[in-house]
């Protein structure tokens, strides 16, 4: 596992990418200026792999599960025994005839019992480490959402502005004409109101870029005060998967299958522990005993003994029951893990080619046609060619389309991220 998380965390770049991050520029004396951490997608999962707490908590299952591996490679400590014996009858003492055993005695485990434990704890590792990888697939979905979640914000900033600019200017232009007497002051009023519609609008986007920077700020753990500026552009990649490979690629590398599958050789090693039980064990003990002056002729005496547990009554049925049944729900955990992964790379499979159309359609001219229109008419309405409520359904229309766009571009980049998340790795072009 840990050969996998290096290629995670190593071989995608991401802990370069960590190191790579940089720091602040130092700040002169008696000036106060918040730091800037500067972010690609590529530095902001790096560094969010590194100082996330969710995942430092994940990493403890693994360390707990190998504290187990270790005990099940234990053998039982021997036990030492010291007693001993005297007669107080016909005025014997202890020093006359008493007698000293000792004696220690070792368990010796039959059927397989210690191996079996070994193998369940091993699986037991293999599910923690896979439980680890899972906590990193869900939460590198997470990041990457909140990260383009801020490029949105940033866009639709950059387009309330353009918007709010453009009128700015063509109210400038009109404020003249109405005072030359060229056009009419509820023309004027329109104009005016538009402009404010768009400011409001250039608010709103500043109001939900710093949302969404907080709520990135919080994942990687950096200071409110800390400025974040993404370098990464949200531009349109084409991505064409074949849904077959797909399927059978994250039945092959989900982590949570790999979880579920570790469990179920879990489960199946604790059955044959529980039968192995049903076989008892067996005690062997040496020792010695001196006696007193006053025992037996000899009394100097090596002592040899062996247990064993007769199975008369308890042969660990209830417990190969419990394991039986542990065996049959792990087996439908992962069946119904199988069924939803299946299910869920078809449904972001089908989202993704759905979004997919929609961002190439405004791409083949849609959103450029908008962009014209709304200048044409503009043109058109500076020579007297088209009236303001032209104008303004137009600046409207276009507005619209260039902010649908932006939401299919991140609709279609989200879906992406979750076929990655639902596939269990990156997608390539």
């Amino acid at each position: 596992m840990m050969a996998l998380l290096g290629i995670i965390l190593i071989g995608s770049g991401w802990a370069e990418a960590a190191e790579s991050v940089a720091a602040p520029a130092p700040i002169p004396s008696g000036v106060f200026a918040p730091p800037v951490v500067r972010l690609n997608l590529t530095e902001a999962i790096a560094l969010f792999l590194k100082q996330n707490l969710d995942l430092l908590i994940a990493r403890y299952g693994i360390e707990y599960s190998k504290g187990q591996q270790i005990t099940a490679r234990l053998f039982p400590n021997p036990v030492a025994q010291f007693g001993n014996v005297a007669s107080f009858t016909q005025g014997n003492t202890l020093a006359k005839t008493g007698a000293f055993t000792m004696q220690v005695q070792q368990l010796f485990e039959l059927a397989g019992k210690r191996g079996y434990r070994i193998e369940s704890a091993g699986f037991g590792v293999q599910s923690a480490e896979a439980d680890f990888e899972d906590a990193v697939r869900l939460l590198g979905f997470t990041i990457k959402d909140a990260y383009y979640r801020v490029l949105v914000a940033q866009r639709r900033l950059a387009l309330a502005e353009e918007n709010r600019d453009r009128f700015a200017r063509i109210l400038d232009v009109n404020t003249i004409r109405f005072k030359k007497g060229y056009i009419a002051e509820v023309d004027l009023i329109r104009i005016r109101l538009q402009v404010v519609d768009f400011q409001s609008q250039v608010i709103e986007s500043i109001q939900e870029g710093e949302s969404a920077r907080a709520d990135l700020r919080q994942l990687l753990r950096l200071s409110p005060a800390s400025k974040l500026e993404l370098t990464t552009e949200m531009d349109y990649r084409r991505v064409d998967p074949d849904m077959g490979k797909l399927r059978s690629l994250a039945l092959d590398v989900r982590p949570d299958i790999r979880s579920r599958r570790a469990v179920v050789a879990q489960r199946e090693a604790d059955l044959k522990l529980a039968k192995a039980f049903r076989v008892p064990d067996v005690t062997i003990g040496a020792g010695y005993a001196v006696q007193g002056s006053r025992g037996p002729d000899n009394q100097q005496m090596g002592i040899l003994n062996l247990g064993v547990p007769l199975p008369l009554f308890n042969r660990n049925q209830g417990g190969i029951v419990q394991a039986e049944v542990g065996v049959q729900s792990a087996q439908a955990e992962l069946d119904r893990t199988v069924n939803q992964v299946e299910n869920q790379v078809d449904v972001a499979y089908r989202n993704l080619l759905q979004s997919r159309r929609l961002v190439e359609a405004y791409l083949a001219g849609v959103l450029e046609d908008a962009r014209s229109t709304f200048t044409i008419v503009e043109r058109a309405y500076e020579r007297g060619g088209a009236t303001i409520l032209d104008l303004l359904d137009a600046a409207r229309t276009s507005r619209t389309i260039q902010q649908n766009f932006i939401e299919a571009l991140f609709s279609y980049q989200r879906n992406l991220f979750q076929l990655e998340s639902s596939v269990g790795q990156e997608i390539a072009s």
